[in-house]
């Protein structure tokens, strides 16, 4: 076999001549044909040898399907067995090589790509979604690959002094990856007063790097990653891979770490969520902020962010229902979301787009952008069709049922609810369902509202659908979906006058919201509650609900923050400033038990803002 020939026909060749020493009786064992593959595959070119073997296993195969003559035929069938036999040791050749076969390759790659392709070529290398990603160990092994290479190169060299320095990062931070959690009794998640509190500030204080130092600090004072990102001037290759390396290990870390919690798999997989969130804006943030200044790293920021998303879509938690997670809060990142989407545009329609497009949807109806939120669900309808991730096509026609109801176009909102029944009952989608039921009766209670329709038959079908779907949603113990059907039913009850019925549902639906992290039904729960103790002359109750539920959907830009604004400004004129804050205060205790001293202190002025715009 000579090495002159091109790569692919030295292994072609290669194949060839094992086949005719098989034939030939020179090769008896599966051993000898291991050590010919052992001794002849070149690091990192087993890709190559696959499509050869892959070539040569299809043309013989060919050959034993047409040929006639059964001479010529028992001599295929004998060539065949041979080539399987070189296909189950390639396979075992494999198995044991693939972690030197992929640094090589990796090698190979990043030191022959063009300057601007090989932070991205690297970066490849790191993603998650890849059926082996490397681990610290074999990112050692690639540094050790690269080090011949860095005296010609230098942005080869900067590559391996950012992976050194991103593992000896990560190395620090690896004991103190979760032990901000357990400090002064904070509750679990990203959110908090910004400060010396929480991950980022602690991390910050155990690396020792002088980058991810900067970045930790600015984002435990919740300042924009973005303007952070347009501030580093001097930064080079070696610095942006090492934050690269640690951010990724971070967010891998604790996401493994909240799967792992089995005392609570609600709380467990709402934590997972937030962190996938948390780093993809994050991420998202820094290469808006990189792209300005320097386009190779704001490119690098979002091929991070993608990876991020597209391993998330993939997770059995990922929220087709759901949205806005406790945890995932901050100033900095209220409106976070919209900063996924200007990347997102520019990615292929693929399922795991479909998804994150149903995430978007979800959270700009929560922020009160309908046609935003239409517009999202429609792409996302669309992807997840010619995907044929059927729960996805499911959930959207759900969601832009939710969202015509929003619109207040009923009409609407009852056709793709029924869309969503009858597609889900098809494809045996318990959830999808579930949801459909749910969206069918809340939209034709609203509709029956709307035409002013009075008799309580007119309501009777609709809040059926809705207790349907809430046995359903129970036997199922889909959380986040049962949230949104008791506040459904909480809503449908106040709109037939019915306030105390329409109380233990809402109550329900704001402690289950609680309980699945969605701050917008959290906040939409306590707004219909403020509604129903108004209904039933009760200030005290009414106020109490009314503030929690207006501040929590003013920290997530919900506009509907406006709906209790405007009960507690009419209470308010109704009763007197003097007693509405002595009620207020009678609550503090309560109402800082869910939003601190901070967001009570709030309260009064997020009022005054409101009356002042009126």
């Amino acid at each position: 076999m000579s090495d002159s020939l091109p790569l692919r026909d030295r292994y072609l060749a290669l194949i060839d001549e094992i086949v005719q020493l098989t034939l030939q009786g020179k090769i008896s064992s599966v051993e000898m044909v291991y050590q010919m593959l052992q001794k002849n595959i070149t690091s990192g070119t087993g890709e190559i040898f696959e499509l050869a073997l892959s070539d040569r296993l299809s043309n013989i195969q060919s050959q034993v399907d047409s040929e006639k003559d059964e001479l010529k035929k028992a001599k295929a069938n004998r060539s065949l067995r041979a080539i399987k036999t070189i296909q189950n040791q390639w396979q075992r050749y494999w198995e044991q090589n693939k972690a030197i076969e992929a640094i090589a390759l990796a090698v190979r790659e990043i030191t022959t790509a063009s300057a601007d392709e090989r932070l991205a070529t690297f970066l490849r290398f790191t993603d998650p979604n890849q059926k082996q990603p490397f681990n610290s160990s074999q990112l050692h092994q690639l540094a050790k690959g690269l080090q011949q290479f860095a005296q010609l190169d230098t942005d080869i060299e900067q590559i391996l002094q950012g992976i050194m320095r991103g593992l000896a990062g990560w190395q620090k931070l690896q004991d103190h990856l979760i032990s901000w959690m357990y400090e002064q009794n904070r509750e679990l998640g990203f959110g908090g007063v910004p400060g010396e509190n929480g991950p980022w500030a602690i991390w910050a204080k155990k690396v020792n790097s002088e980058f991810p130092q900067a970045l930790f600090r600015s984002l435990a004072l919740e300042q924009s990653a973005i303007e952070f990102a347009q501030q580093q001037r001097r930064l080079t290759l070696s610095d942006w891979v090492e934050m690269a390396l640690i951010l990724q290990y971070l967010q891998r870390g604790l996401v493994s770490w909240f799967d792992q919690q089995p005392y609570n798999v609600q709380a467990g997989s709402k934590l997972s969520i937030s962190t996938f969130l948390t780093f993809a804006v994050i991420w998202s943030q820094l290469a808006s902020g990189f792209g300005n200044t320097a386009a190779i790293y704001g490119d690098g920021g979002s091929q991070i962010m993608l990876q991020i998303l597209r391993n998330f879509a993939q997770r059995a938690y990922f929220p087709l229902y759901g949205g806005i997670f406790a945890s995932f809060s901050g100033s900095y990142l209220r409106n976070a979301l919209d900063y996924l989407d200007e990347p997102l545009r520019q990615v292929e329609g693929t399922q795991e787009k479909a998804r994150i497009l149903t995430l978007l949807g979800y959270s700009q109806r929560a922020l009160g952008q309908y046609q935003r939120s239409i517009n999202f669900h429609q792409q996302a309808l669309e992807i997840a069709r010619y995907a044929g991730d059927r729960p996805c096509e499911i959930a959207n026609l759900n969601h832009l049922s939710r969202t015509y109801v929003q619109e207040k176009d009923y009409g609407e909102a009852i056709n793709y609810s029924q869309r969503a029944l009858i597609l889900s009952r098809q494809a045996g989608d318990r959830t999808g369902e579930a949801n459909a039921l749910v969206n069918l009766g809340y939209s034709e209670v609203m509709q029956a509202q709307q035409l002013e329709q009075i008799e309580p038959e007119s309501y009777e079908m609709p809040i059926n659908y809705l207790e349907q779907g809430l046995k359903l949603l129970d036997k199922l113990g889909d959380i986040q979906s049962k949230a949104l059907c008791l506040s459904s039913l909480g809503i449908a009850y106040l709109v037939i006058d019915e306030a105390p019925t329409a109380i233990k549902y809402l109550e329900d639906g704001f402690k289950t919201a609680q309980t699945c992290g969605d701050l917008y039904l959290q906040g939409r729960n306590l707004a219909y509650l403020a509604e129903a103790y108004y209904q039933l002359q009760n200030a005290e109750k009414a106020i109490y609900t009314g503030g929690l539920g207006m501040y929590l959907l003013e920290q997530i830009a919900s506009n509907e923050w406006k709906q209790p604004a405007g009960l507690l400004t009419i209470l308010q004129g109704q009763i007197g400033k003097e007693a509405f804050q002595s009620m207020l205060q009678q609550h503090r205790s309560k109402i800082m038990a869910i939003i601190g001293v901070d967001g009570y202190d709030h309260i009064p002025a997020l009022l005054t803002t409101y009356q002042q715009d009126m």
